[in-house]
């Protein structure tokens, strides 16, 4: 994990690293403003409707409010969104650098796999945590028991998305087309263990948490994963051989 981590930091000063990390922060940053433009106009809208005083105002704040709680809580959901359309490109890069053959014989998933896949994976986050908002909202008595209960969620949901994306180039059990994308197979070799791919989400949730840091965490996410899975799966032939 560790070694991963490392590799994956030091390769973020790749030319083709830095090109796709721009991408998914200027998409990331467009999609949060067009949803801080939507949550003044929706207000704004109603405040009108119902014709209430300083209805500009009072949206304006809502906005500035719903936008900042989205920035916090949100922005893992939507960079992972981001990351998926782009995920192949970044896999490759690392598939290239450090495991050329195995780069050789991927087969690209597409930019419409990488939606569906950013969708699924979209779908998953606000249901589970919807789902988790109760517990969340009991454990905040304890003053660190509702963040566990976050990282612990996201970190498992993060680790799959994170697996999925390296999955879906080489294993013959990737359902493409499906937001169900893997098989549960215990002997897919394209699949690391839950404890490193419960690591590997928990890193990575963590590194989202992280102001200016979170910008980096998907492609660093994505390139470790990358390591894992191909460490992995380099691990489990030698061990039936």
């Amino acid at each position: 994990m560790i070694s991963a981590f490392l590799l994956s930091i030091a390769q973020l000063s790749d030319r083709r690293i830095l090109l796709l990390l721009l991408k998914v922060f200027l998409i990331s940053l467009l999609l949060l403003a067009v949803f801080g433009v939507g949550t003044y106009f929706l207000p704004s809208w109603l405040f009108t409707f119902f014709a209430l005083e300083n209805g500009g105002f009072a949206a304006a704040a809502v906005a500035t409010i719903i936008t900042a709680l989205t920035v916090i809580f949100l922005f893992r959901v939507i960079a992972i969104f981001v990351l998926n359309i782009f995920s192949d490109d970044i896999v490759d890069v690392v598939e290239a650098r450090h495991y050329p053959a195995r780069a050789q014989t991927a087969r690209a998933p597409g930019y419409m796999l990488g939606l569906k896949m950013g969708l699924a994976s979209v779908g998953r986050a606000m249901g589970y945590n919807i789902l988790a908002l109760p517990v969340y909202i009991i454990l905040l008595v304890t003053g660190i028991g509702a963040p566990i209960a976050f990282f612990t969620v996201n970190a498992i949901l993060i680790g799959r998305d994170l697996q999925d994306m390296v999955a879906a180039r080489h294993s013959p059990d990737f359902k493409r087309g499906s937001p169900d994308q893997m098989s549960d197979k215990k002997e897919d070799i394209w699949q690391i263990g839950k404890l490193s791919r419960f690591g590997l989400g928990l890193t990575i949730a963590l590194l989202l948490a992280v102001p200016f840091v979170n910008f980096l965490a998907p492609i660093i996410g994505a390139a470790m994963a990358t390591h894992l899975v191909h460490r992995n799966r380099e691990n489990r032939l030698q061990e039936s051989n």
